[in-house]
Order: C-alpha cells, then structure tokens, then sequence
C-alpha cells in the first residue's frame, strides 16, 4: 500500500496545481503522471458556463474521436426480425427485441451502447428504469434511436461517443486511453473541446467555456488553459 501511496505522491508532485498548461503540454503530461498498472482511460472534464436546468442549455450530443477511444464499444442492437442480420453484420454485439428486453428488465447491463429502431421504443422505452441512470438509453439527438441502425452501429464502433452536460454544468469524456501518443489524445480532445464550442447555445451569458481539466483513471487532475485549445 505503501507503494502505491508513493508512486501517487511522486506524481502529484510533477503536476502544478495552479498552472494551466497547455493542451499538448497537459497530455504529455498526463502520460507521465498515471500510475495504474493497465492502459488506464484519459478523461477530459469541461466545465461550461450553462445552466442544466435550462431546457435550451441541456447540452447533449455526439462527436466522432478521429483516433477512437481506445476501448471496443458492446453495443445492443433492438431491432425487428427483419434487420437482426444487418446490424449482426455491422458488427452489433448483442441483436434482438423481446428476449433482450427481458434480459435487461432482469438486471442485465453487460453492454456500452444500446441502438434502436423507431419501432421498438414502445418496448425499450420500458427500460427506461435500468438504462436511464446508467446513461444507456437510445435517443435521436444522439443517433441511437434510427431506421438506419448499421450505420448508427458502425459509427459508435468506429470511435463515435456521446457526451451530455451533468446536473453541475460539467462534460465527462473519455478521449482516449494512456497507451495513445500525446498527439493522438490532442487530436481526439481538440475533436471534442471544438465540438463543444460550435453546439453553444445562443441564450448562454458570459464565459462559456470556464475550465477544463484532464486526468487518467489513476492520476492527479491537470488544468488545461482553454486558450491552447485548437
């Protein structure tokens, strides 16, 4: 235990609780600084100058990481009997309708991604009690909820996330994983920090974009200067 103890205090030390570095200096250095045993997740979180509760300033959306994130995406495919095939071959993990609601409905999550058809939201919408507080359900502003589940399906495979702001005004992402070059996780947070940018709301007042911070799953919080950002 001691160990470990030490290894985060060297870390914590390298990193400048008060400086803002600069994107590309932030992701060096979170490469430097974590000190999980595995290819820990790199997260960004960016706090914005909206308020939640405000239907206009519920910012959700998606944005497709140009190096992925890292981690190969389960994703459900609820569809009808018609189009199992398609979404199997499209590379859907898991492909059904009422067998899997019943195995949701029994507790089961074992997934990343859940994509729908029109047609079969009268059934998933009754999941709504499992998947809701993880995150998982299907929605059009996403893209998850489509006629064209192969292409939806494709996408999320092929590095495309969605993000939404929390009840504190903050966006949680992975953008990547430790493994990554630095210039790689630049890429994928310069992708996401400039989506974020170009969604802002019309009614948002002042500083939009107030903080941003990135860590590893295992590493101290490293403040980026949003004015290095792409």
């Amino acid at each position: 235990m001691a160990k470990i103890s030490k290894a985060r205090k060297a870390a914590a030390e390298k990193v400048d609780a008060n400086k803002q570095y600069a994107l590309s200096e932030a992701m060096s250095l979170v490469k430097q600084v974590n000190t999980a045993k595995f290819d820990a997740s790199v997260d960004v979180h960016v706090r914005l100058g909206l308020d939640p509760r405000k239907p206009d300033q519920a910012l959700r959306g998606t944005v497709t990481l140009p190096h992925g994130t890292g981690k190969t995406k389960r994703v459900v495919a609820f569809v009808t009997p018609d189009k199992e095939q398609e979404a199997k071959d499209a590379g859907a993990d898991f492909v059904g309708l009422d067998d899997l609601v019943a195995k949701v409905t029994g507790g089961w999550t074992d997934f990343d991604v859940v994509v729908a058809m029109p047609q079969t939201m009268a059934k998933v919408g009754r999941l709504g009690r499992v998947l809701g507080p993880r995150g998982l359900m299907p929605n059009p502003k996403t893209g998850t909820v489509t006629m064209d589940v192969a292409q939806a399906i494709t996408d999320v495979k092929g590095g495309k996330i969605a993000y939404r702001l929390d009840k504190f005004g903050i966006v949680h992402s992975s953008i990547g994983r430790v493994g990554f070059s630095a210039e790689q996780l630049v890429d994928n947070a310069n992708e996401l920090l400039g989506t974020l940018s170009r969604s802002k709301p019309s009614s948002a007042k002042g500083i939009y974009m107030k903080s941003v911070t990135v860590a590893s799953t295992m590493s101290p919080g490293i403040k980026v200067d949003p004015k290095s950002i792409a």
